[in-house]
């Protein structure tokens, strides 16, 4: 039997803006010591929304929201397949799903 490819579509209210070179001086971040070394704090906790509910897209629809040589993580369990985009995941980095009956978190 032959799987349909599953593509993630996030609904986005909102991305996360990067942060400028001139801001990553070590002089003027915020800092912790962890275990005697500097840990620099770039973004503050939970900056980057995690995606919670993901919804899918099959076939033509995907193919029409997506380029043919986007690079994506791919998941498989030999039954269930999930397709998440790496330029989505740039923007959340954690995907909180399910394979199957099988709870996973895809990251990036």
């Amino acid at each position: 039997m032959k799987l349909p490819v599953l593509v993630l579509a996030f609904l986005l209210a909102a991305a996360v803006s990067p942060v400028a070179a001139k801001d990553l001086d070590p002089t003027t971040l915020p800092k912790k010591d962890i275990e005697g070394s500097p840990m620099y704090i770039v973004l503050p906790r939970d900056e980057i929304p995690a995606v919670f509910e993901p919804e899918f897209l099959h076939g033509e629809e995907a193919d029409a929201q997506m380029k043919p040589d986007e690079p994506i993580l791919g998941v498989f369990d030999g039954v269930n397949a999930r397709a998440y985009s790496l330029w989505q995941l740039d923007h959340h980095e954690v995907v909180d799903d399910m394979l199957g009956n099988v709870p996973i978190a895809a990251t990036w």
